[in-house]
């Protein structure tokens, strides 16, 4: 069932925006509102397989924390793990799951219990209401009903707080649930302390992958047991396939019984360095604060006025998910060194990782937010990438925690490309300019998303045809010539010989194999140099990933004026990009044999073939302002930012995927978004807001006004960089890192001359060479 937009909000409104449950934790005036009450966690949980509106579940964290904590709805292994439509919570477990595709792994969970004892995750599952639901980015309350009992957790980078309000009982238990796929538990009655470690995951991890976690209780245990495979006994150790533990107490009205807990990837000592490092003697209201502390300065960083609350919430609930990965997969050993446990090699080595992340999705908006935002991050993520190739051989494209076999595309070269040509320095450039190229030539056997699949095909014939067993085929082709491009500014820029250099600028073009002139759009092309016949721009997969050529035809990042030249120029471009929001929303479904979720959501959105719910034609709309037409960007941007966002349970439009869609957003109501990363522009669209305020790594302010903004005014007359007139239809990496204004003036019709020539116009590898 679904619930009606009118429920939805209801429920949001009286339920996870209402944290004044806690009265310990009162809620600010709107006059001095923190920005972490703006932030809705649930949003894009009102999701399912056939339908997404976001697929996130509730990361209660720290910034890009190792370890996440969300309530569990699903059941065990089910990677829709937190479902707004249900109605039970089965417990509030450690999650590390940055899909519901990829799944989560090193999953346990705690769960309360008054009673009966019951430890199927069936039986003990308890009815909960989101009006008795409390969730901030560093805050999780719940009211379970079916033993009265309201469970708060509040987390560290690789720690958390629980804290259990009981009832007067008896019989009242807490419940470890270290899960299945391999588990151990110890309960250690004279510490009050539980341990074990879980080994669950979906693939990517080496053989002796581990979890290992300390639970430190507050109170005396007088019942233990454990369980193993279901089977509950009065043993204080447990080893299988799925352990948990019980201990017991005798509870009286209201008592609280906190749990202190820790994890780590490294050995069980680490785990418990960890707990005495991050939460040692603190108490609940401690980590509380901390918790909010950081997220709040981290929030400030981007601070918005003017538009309607709504629109505030939407914002920062979507900074909030732009902040979460990729995940520290590092930890800080006795000697304060900085050490990870490899998901590579399975060896604990010195230096930084950071995993969960899908770069085919990532590498468009989230990276180049760090490279803007956060450049000492960014060039952590640098280092932990050199660390990753050093291990495996190879660079990530999708890890989970190691290699996974998912999408496509050699998408590493673009995030490394733009971090070192935007000057951010810190790691070893040529070791991952070695991995680069290393790319470009092979791929992984058994994970083909890693390297290029169909390489040899690629480099020999400029193209991956239709025809050799080569899945999406042409989006291959297109994404791996925008990577070449990205390779060329880097192989210049490190000064590589001739040779090389002219190689990748050779391969950036390939992007003209494949487009057909007599349907101005991307097709598939056989090893014979013939298009693939028949040819539908409607169907989705076959020569393309998760969209149609409608979608993909505009991946040519690198060289808009290329793509635009083939089209017949502007007028037959502009045509073109028209074309994507006039044609109806038909599809063709053949090659999956249903509609998967990504085409559902194209269709309702009533937007034509526009599919903003995934992530390859995101981009597309900004491609206006490599034209004399700039302002239908303007007008299209602002309708997706106000149409296909809202700070609801079903506030996404697709998939969330690991902050991209929430970074579209972000940018985008900032008035720019970095159409092609490894170059230093940002392309503008339509602010949404009246002043935006960024607070720079550097020390540096960027202000960005909007005057005469309105939902009426979405088009730019003009635009004034520190009170001098500004034609371009972007500003350049270098300039919002100085610091300065940015004004735009706002109107309720187009300037149609604002833009409009080619002294405007965005980079393109075209205008370079002319």
């Amino acid at each position: 069932m679904k619930y009606t937009a009118l429920f939805i909000t209801l429920l949001f409104l009286f339920g996870c925006e209402n944290s004044g449950n806690d009265s310990s934790h009162a809620v600010a005036t709107h006059d001095n509102e923190n920005l972490t009450d703006l932030v809705n966690p649930l949003m894009g949980t009102d999701s399912e397989f056939l339908l997404s509106n976001g697929n996130t579940y509730p990361a209660i964290a720290r910034p890009w924390g190792m370890n996440f904590w969300t309530p569990q709805t699903g059941e065990m292994g089910n990677g829709w793990g937190y479902t707004y439509d249900a109605y039970k919570i089965r417990g509030i477990k450690q999650t590390h799951q940055p899909s519901p595709w990829i799944n989560d792994y090193a999953a346990f969970s705690f769960m309360p219990v008054t009673g009966e004892l019951k430890v199927n995750e069936d039986e003990r599952a308890s009815w909960f209401s989101h009006k008795a639901e409390t969730a901030k980015p560093f805050y999780y309350k719940v009211y379970l009903a079916d033993y009265d009992v309201t469970a708060e957790v509040t987390p560290t980078e690789r720690a958390a707080i629980f804290k259990f309000t009981f009832p007067e009982n008896e019989n009242s238990y807490l419940l470890l649930d270290a899960f299945n796929g391999g588990s151990s538990v110890k309960i250690i009655p004279e510490e009050r302390k539980i341990t074990g470690y879980c080994q669950n995951n979906h693939g990517g991890v080496p053989a002796n992958f581990h979890n290992y976690f300390v639970a430190v209780f507050d109170k005396d245990f007088e019942v233990t047991k454990t369980w193993k495979e279901e089977n509950l006994g009065n043993s204080k150790e447990a080893k299988g396939d799925h352990t948990g533990a019980v201990v017991g107490f005798k509870t009286q009205k209201g008592e609280k019984i906190h749990v202190k807990v820790a994890s780590s990837f490294i050995s069980p000592e680490q785990a418990e360095l960890n707990l005495s490092r991050e939460i040692g003697s603190k108490s609940f209201d401690n980590i509380y604060s901390e918790g909010e502390a950081i997220w709040e300065k981290e929030l400030s960083k981007i601070k918005v006025e003017g538009g309607t609350d709504e629109q505030r919430r939407t914002f920062y609930s979507s900074l909030y998910r732009t902040l979460l990965f990729p995940r520290k997969f590092f930890e800080i050993n006795a000697s304060n060194e900085i050490v990870h446990y490899s998901p590579y090699n399975g060896k604990v080595l010195p230096g930084y990782m950071f995993t969960d992340n899908g770069f085919w999705d990532t590498f468009r908006a989230v990276f180049p937010f760090f490279t803007l935002m956060y450049p000492e991050l960014n060039s952590q993520i640098m280092a932990g990438l050199v660390n990753t190739y050093k291990e495996s051989g190879w660079l990530p494209e999708w890890a989970s925690p190691g290699h996974r076999d998912c999408m496509i595309g050699s998408n590493s070269a673009s995030l490394i490309a733009d971090s070192y040509l935007k000057g951010i320095r810190g790691y070893d450039i040529e070791t991952l300019y070695e991995a680069i190229v290393k790319n470009t030539e092979d791929w992984m056997e058994d994970v083909k998303s890693v390297g290029r699949f169909g390489a040899d095909y690629y480099n020999k014939l400029g193209y991956i045809p239709y025809d050799v067993k080569i899945n999406e085929n042409t989006a291959r082709t297109l994404e791996y010539a925008y990577a070449d491009y990205c390779i060329w500014k880097l192989a210049q820029e490190l000064e590589r010989p001739q040779e090389e250099i002219d190689l990748f600028k050779k391969r950036a073009r390939n992007f003209r194999n494949v487009f057909d002139s007599e349907y101005h759009l991307m097709r598939g092309k056989n090893e014979d140099g013939v298009f693939q016949s028949p040819f539908s721009p409607y169907k989705w997969g076959d020569a393309f990933t998760e969209g149609n050529s409608w979608h993909y035809t505009w991946s040519v990042f690198q060289d808009i004026e290329g793509l635009k030249q083939l089209m017949g120029g502007d007028a037959g471009f502009v045509a073109m990009l028209d074309s994507v929001f006039v044609v109806p929303p038909i599809f063709d479904d053949s090659y999956y044999g249903f509609p998967i979720h990504e085409i559902r959501e194209m269709q309702i959105a009533g937007m034509g073939n526009y599919a903003h719910g995934n992530q390859p034609i995101q981009h597309m709309i900004y491609l206006y302002n490599y034209t004399n037409q700039p302002w239908k960007a303007q007008k299209h941007v602002r309708e997706v930012l106000t149409k296909l966002y809202t700070p609801q349970a079903d506030g996404y439009c697709g998939d969330e995927d690991n902050g991209q869609t929430s970074a579209w957003y972000v940018f985008s109501s900032m008035g720019f978004y970095p159409v092609c990363p490894g170059t230093d522009q940002y392309v503008f669209g339509a602010p949404l807001f009246n002043k935006i305020t960024l607070q720079m790594e550097n020390g540096n302010e960027f202000v960005i006004r909007a005057d005469n903004n309105s939902k009426e005014n979405l088009y730019i007359d003009d635009v004034k960089l520190n009170g001098e007139v500004w034609n371009k239809n972007y500003i350049t990496h270098e300039l919002l890192q100085n610091g300065g204004e940015l004004d735009f003036n706002m109107a309720s019709s187009p300037n149609k001359n604002r833009g409009a020539g080619k002294e405007s116009y965005p980079y393109s590898m075209t205008n370079e060479e002319e």
